[in-house]
């Protein structure tokens, strides 16, 4: 029963990574930058599991990472994103991102536990990219500093939502669902890598 949990997740994960969401940014001014701010972290996969996965690894950790994590990330990915809105060009965006969760959800899976300060530079880094992302993609009509506000707010709740998750790891079969849920966000950081690979070759 324990091995069954793991599996229907990561099968609920990559059947939702292979949907395609729709985005539309119609909205414009600073309601319409807080509404894309806030849906555009939930509406690319790629950001969505690496951000939950901050949250589960820092619940992993425990305190102070429990929290300094979630805390770090979004305050590292604003300065992403305004290097994104200006333009400043960072090597290979998109498969960064990838890589993150790659690493993130094999952290989660394996139960690293390196030293704090070495978790909240690996999560700093991958951060800038995210923001970066982001910041790029601002839509032109709407008021970037709500945008901001609108991206660094979705990604704290979705940090929120992985700690919320990480409690599971009170209990022994929570501990292995957990594992379970890591390798499957490793997988599809796996499958979007290669796509963005592929992009380059």
């Amino acid at each position: 029963m324990s091995l069954r949990v793991p599996r229907a997740l990561t099968t609920a994960i990559v059947s939702f990574a292979l949907t395609q969401p729709a985005l539309a940014h119609e909205q414009a001014g600073v309601a319409g930058g807080l509404v894309s701010g806030l849906l555009h972290p939930i509406t690319g996969i790629d950001h969505l599991i690496a951000m939950v996965a901050v949250g589960i690894w820092g619940a992993q950790l425990g305190a102070p990472a429990i929290w300094i994590l979630p805390i770090t990330f979004p305050l590292v990915m604003a300065v992403g994103g305004v290097l994104g809105v200006l333009h400043v060009p960072l090597p290979m965006p998109e498969v960064m991102i990838a890589v993150s969760a790659v690493i993130l959800g094999g952290a989660v899976a394996a139960r690293l536990r390196p030293p704090f300060p070495a978790a909240a530079f690996i999560v700093a880094i991958f951060a800038i990219f995210h923001g970066h992302a982001h910041g790029a993609e601002l839509p032109r009509a709407v008021n970037a500093l709500a945008y901001g506000v609108g991206f660094v707010t979705a990604t704290g709740l979705l940090h929120l939502f992985g700690i919320t998750i990480g409690t599971l790891t009170r209990w022994p079969a929570g501990e292995r669902i957990i594992q379970g849920l890591g390798a499957g966000i490793a997988g599809i950081g796996c499958y979007f890598l290669a796509q963005g690979i592929g992009a380059f070759a």
